[in-house]
This record gives C-alpha cells, structure tokens and sequence, in this order.
C-alpha cells in the first residue's frame, strides 16, 4: 500500500509496540501523568518545560457558570477535557463577539453552546474509559507565523517519539479544512515526517496517503524548517528522562510570541509516524537499545538521535 513497504520488516505494530515496549518501559503508575493534563502540567512546572497558561479549570456540574468569570476580559482560549484523547472533546475559541465565541473555521458558538459541551466534558464524553472528568481552560497558542502558508486556520504541533531518554523519531501535524482546523491525523489533518538532524520536513501524509502540497494552501510542504528544534529536543528528552517514561509521545506547540509549549504527553503513541517517515520505528529502537548504556545525560542522548538518525537523500 505504500512506497516504503519494502522496509515492512522495520515497521512497529500494535502489538510489538506494547508487548516490547510500552509493558515493560512504562510502569502503571505512571500513566496519570499523560492520561491527565492537570497532572501533565504539573510535572512540566517542575521541570520548568514551559506550558499553556492555565486560566481556570471546572471541577464539576455545578460549576460550569464561572466560564465567565475564567474568560472575563480575554479575547481567544482553549477549553479542554483534562483525560481526553485524539484531540477529541478540545473548541480553540479565536475571538469572543457580540454573537458568541468563534472558533478558527469561522463557526460561532452561542455561550449555552459553549456550556453544554464543557457540561460533555464533565460528564466524561471525551475521556479515556467514560470516566467523569475535569475541564481546562487555557491560553490559546498563536501560532508561528513560519506556518502560514502551511496550517489551515488551526494550530499546527510536533509530535516527538523518545525512547530510553533518546529522540527516536518525529513529525509535524498540521490541521487542513477537512480536520476543522485541528491537526489531528485521523480527521484528514496532514503528518510530515522530520529529519531529526536539522528539524526540515520530508515527506507528507493525509488519510495514510502520501501528497507534496497542502490541500487548502497549494504550498509545498517538504523542506520547511521547525523553529527551535533544538529546544523541542531537549523539551522531549527531558520529559521522558525526568518522569521515568521508557517509551514516550511529546506533543509540542510553537507559539509566535512563548516559543515552544508543551501541549501533552502520550503514553501510547501512535505508530502513522512511520508512515510520514517512509521508516519504521524497530530499526531505530534497536539502534538505542544497543548503545544507551553508554551515553549519560540528555545532551549526548540528543547529539546520538541527530547523528544516528539523519535523513541522507
């Protein structure tokens, strides 16, 4: 089905990627610290990794009219299930109008819209197992201007996969017309897979199919440089050295004015990565597995991903 088929025997599944690697590299206990925002945000304060600012979070029901309050006096925000997943169950709110809250498609949503879905939220529409949850609301990113050309109406983010501390592998997100302006791969946002070496774009996927521009914008989209990949490294591999992950997703944001944000991190990454990447992951993963024990520190675990792992066409 795809050009790199070839290299089938590199690629990850399902099951490898929890019976080698997540099972025996991700305690359980340590899973609420992904799973949960709230717990997310927490571990990246201590660490000083920088991070949407919180503006408020609704705990229950009975809460849900100090929406205004929490939003009084901001034009744009994010409001979020703190234990969603995919993307799912998160409205970027771009403008507060005389008409409501407009989201970046241009939509309005009326304030008892707004409050029914974080009442959703609440309720556990959009959390993992069904589970009663918490709503976030925070500072809504802006992004790069270096993406205009390439992000339809929403916030574009880099997804990182570390291994034993190692940056393994990594891939632009960019939302498209199709994902309703949220990067998110299974609505039809589009991945770019990432020579970790240089942080340039390679390859482009939509819908697992491999394309050259992007949909809505007609813009090329190999060869475009990530800003501050350096940083986004770094951030990644300290995430999972610090919180004891042996197998980690990082998503990053990169906002016009803060710089690169965390947005969350993923304890059960998905695997479309190899796909962006026209490489599966085992090659990598075993590269580290051979050589870990002999680098100390997160520097030298990045300077290895950058030569090991270099794109060379």
């Amino acid at each position: 089905m795809f050009p790199f088929t070839l290299m089938r025997e590199g690629v990850l599944g399902i099951n490898a990627r929890n019976v080698d690697y997540l099972f025996p590299n991700n305690p359980r206990h340590l899973y609420k610290l992904a799973d949960n925002k709230l717990e997310t945000k927490r571990i990246a304060e201590e660490l000083n990794v920088p991070i949407p600012e919180t503006y408020g979070v609704i705990r229950f029901q009975n809460e849900v009219g100090k929406l205004s309050e929490i939003i009084d006096g901001r034009d744009s925000f994010v409001v979020k299930p703190a234990q969603g997943s995919g993307g799912d169950g998160i409205e970027a709110i771009t403008e507060v109008t005389d008409d409501g809250f407009k989201k970046p498609s241009g939509k309005i949503l009326s304030k008892s819209d707004l409050q029914y879905h974080i009442h959703n939220i609440l309720g556990g529409m959009f959390s993992l197992g069904g589970l009663s949850d918490k709503t976030i609301i925070e500072y809504a990113v802006k992004f790069d201007p270096v993406f205009d050309e390439i992000a339809y109406q929403g916030v574009p983010d880099v997804r990182v996969i570390v291994y034993q501390g190692v940056p393994v592998m990594g891939m632009l997100r960019l939302p498209t017309k199709a994902s309703d302006g949220k990067a998110n791969l299974h609505r039809g946002g589009l991945g770019l897979g990432i020579d970790l070496s240089n942080g340039k774009t390679l390859t482009s996927i939509q819908n697992n199919r491999y394309i050259e521009k992007h949909p809505d914008t007609d813009a090329t989209l190999r060869d475009r440089q990530i800003p501050h990949w350096d940083i986004i490294l770094d951030m990644a591999a300290k995430l999972c050295d610090k919180t004891e992950f042996g197998y980690l997703g990082i998503d990053v944001v990169l906002d016009e004015d803060k710089g690169p944000l965390l947005l969350e991190m993923n304890a059960r990454p998905g695997l479309s990565i190899q796909i962006a990447n026209q490489e599966g992951l085992i090659p990598r993963l075993k590269t580290i597995d051979a050589s870990v024990n002999k680098l100390s520190g997160i520097e030298e675990k990045i300077a290895f991903a950058k030569d090991k792992f270099a794109v060379n066409f």
